[in-house]
């Protein structure tokens, strides 16, 4: 199969462009690279183009109304949403960040500590510390009182 693509790339590509200082194992190495660029590409379209094909085409007022689980809609999609929300948000951001750089750490921490020394446990204490001023700035803003 590989070689059947290096002979068409080569048909295509090398030979019209005129290219023939490129090595085959160069372009062999390259292919799958540029098949699976160019499916991506060909799928995002085709999704992309889809959506117009397969859409409402005789919109009524039913169809544009908006679906809630089969309930009628609580009020409008221009309210406007407590920063409480946000805040959330920002905490769970903060949350996910610490156990993303954490876990790694903890689980080479006996190895990077024999290698590097007490930098290692240094530059997590400074992260660690940096998260709790910011845990602590929101609780003192009131950002963890549900109202």
């Amino acid at each position: 199969m590989t070689s059947l693509l290096f002979k068409l790339t080569k048909c295509l590509f090398l030979d019209n462009f005129g290219i023939q200082n490129l090595s085959k194992s160069m372009i062999e190495q390259y292919i799958p690279v540029f098949l699976v660029l160019g499916f991506a590409v060909f799928f995002a379209v085709a999704v992309a183009l889809s959506s117009g094909i397969f859409g409402p085409q005789r919109p009524t007022t039913e169809k544009l109304s908006t679906y809630e689980s089969g309930m009628k809609p609580v009020g409008t999609t221009r309210e406007r949403i407590s920063v409480k929300y946000y805040l959330v948000a920002m905490f769970f951001i903060i949350f996910d960040l610490e156990v993303i750089f954490i876990y790694p750490w903890a689980v080479e921490f006996k190895r990077l500590f024999g290698e590097i020394g007490s930098p290692v446990f240094i530059s997590m204490l400074i992260f660690l510390i940096v998260l709790e001023l910011g845990y602590l700035y929101a609780y003192r803003k009131g950002g963890f009182k549900w109202d």
